[in-house]
């Protein structure tokens, strides 16, 4: 019996030290045992996680990385999912002296092949997308941005003969009709308007006549009457700049004319392009003044 009772309080005795020591794995304590490692081990894990960049935890350090981001765009997301800038600075429809520079730079560079207007149009936002594709842009057809500063450093700032040229097209010999009085001298050979005085022209347009169906009628005229703000009673489209010189038929701004070239026809007026070029000369002409269209 001594014996039986020395082995039983050694094994007692040995089982106290084993859970001193904390070696069951199934120790009840969740700060003790093989779990008390864990908080030392999983504390790194939220820096893995993050950027790894210790400075926006700084108040002192957490300010300049916030306002360079608007500024540069450092951000990776957004440079692959945005295009390169939000903001456009011209799109179809505007009507503008950075439109007509637009136009001047681009052909310079072989991407615009008649005279700026000033009118944002088809033919402009064909231009766009030609030059943002060959320089891998998004090809939008708007200008934004990072588009005009591409192409403000591939080009030279436009001389005033570039921007406002005379004609797109080559004037032709004047009508003898022409060469006496104040007189509008329309081609349609050459597709011009020659604005006239005594024989020396004074300015000049590139035009537009009407189609097959709906000519425009040759012959020797007169201004009959002139609105600065007109809308076709037939047609019902706008006719800006309007001098009437035949039953109806004008010389008229036409945005159409602007925006799609010799795509398209007139219904019979003679069709201008270049508005703020025509809001001269309609100040210039009186009523009265002769109006020649001819071949």
């Amino acid at each position: 019996m001594k014996r039986s009772s020395v082995i039983r309080r050694v094994v007692l005795a040995a089982t106290a030290v084993a859970l001193a020591a904390g070696c069951t794995p199934g120790g009840s304590d969740p700060g003790k045992g093989t779990v008390s490692p864990a908080p030392t081990t999983a504390a790194p894990a939220p820096t893995a996680s993050g950027t790894g960049d210790d400075k926006p935890s700084s108040p002192a350090t957490a300010p300049p990385s916030a306002s360079a981001t608007p500024s540069t765009g450092t951000p990776s997301a957004t440079a692959t999912t945005a295009p390169p800038t939000g903001r456009i600075l011209m799109k179809d429809g505007d009507e503008n002296a950075q439109v007509r520079e637009l136009q001047a730079r681009l052909r310079q560079i072989g991407y615009f092949d008649r005279a700026p207007t000033g009118f944002y149009g088809t033919m402009t936002g064909g231009a766009v997308k030609g030059f943002q594709k060959k320089r891998e842009l998004p090809q939008t057809g708007s200008v934004d941005e990072t588009t005009w500063q591409r192409l403000l450093g591939m080009t030279r700032k436009p001389t005033a003969a570039e921007l406002r040229p005379a004609t797109s097209n080559k004037l032709d010999t004047p009508d003898p009709r022409c060469m006496t009085g104040r007189v509008m001298c329309i081609s349609k050979e050459s597709r011009t308007l020659a604005w006239m005085i005594d024989g020396k022209v004074v300015s000049s347009f590139d035009v537009r006549f009407g189609s097959e169906n709906t000519p425009t009628r040759e012959g020797e005229f007169k201004v009959e009457w002139k609105a600065r703000e007109w809308t076709s009673t037939i047609y019902h489209t706008p006719m800006p700049y309007s001098m009437f010189f035949s039953r109806g038929q004008a010389v008229h701004y036409s945005a159409d004319f602007a925006a799609r070239g010799y795509n398209g026809a007139s219904h019979g007026c003679v069709n201008v392009r270049d508005k703020a070029k025509l809001a001269v000369l309609f100040d210039q002409v009186k009523v009265g003044d002769k109006v020649v269209v001819h071949w």
